[in-house]
């Protein structure tokens, strides 16, 4: 075994393959390519959200770190709120085909949607600002 001569080389590596690991587990491609609508209607991805990977260490830190806050928000929501946004967010499925499944109506499955798309927001807009004030980012 060989000594480390360069420490944030490396570092830097473990925490790239890391975040790497962590989006191969999660399949983030769906969440990107579904925009959010703000109230104002203003439309946002997920990777409008999400610090750009290509901007160093501390963005890729900062990507991993919202990704974890994300999926403990997810498990904050009530189960009907939480089965309809990784449904339609993570497996890509459509509210119709959503409603002939539950027998819900597409309506009641976009306000599940929605209220769970307001409680995700508020959650982790406390982390992004965090960093984007750390970062002099703001948005």
């Amino acid at each position: 075994m060989k000594p480390i001569e360069q420490v944030g080389a490396w570092l830097f590596r473990v925490a790239r393959n890391r975040i790497t690991d962590l989006f191969r587990k999660k399949k983030p491609e769906l969440l990107m390519n579904e925009p959010a609508v703000t109230e104002d209607g203003e439309v946002l991805t997920l990777e409008e959200l999400l610090p750009s990977p290509d901007a160093g260490p501390e963005a890729a830190y900062a990507r991993t770190v919202l990704l974890d806050e994300l999926e403990d928000a997810l498990e904050e929501l009530p189960e009907e709120q939480r089965e309809v946004f990784l449904a339609h967010e993570i497996e890509g499925r459509s509210f119709k085909e959503l409603a002939v499944e539950t027998g819900l109506s597409v309506n009641t499955l976009l306000s599940r949607k929605h209220y769970a798309v307001l409680h995700l927001r508020e959650r982790l807009r406390v982390v992004y600002d965090e960093f984007t004030k750390a970062g002099g980012q703001e948005k």
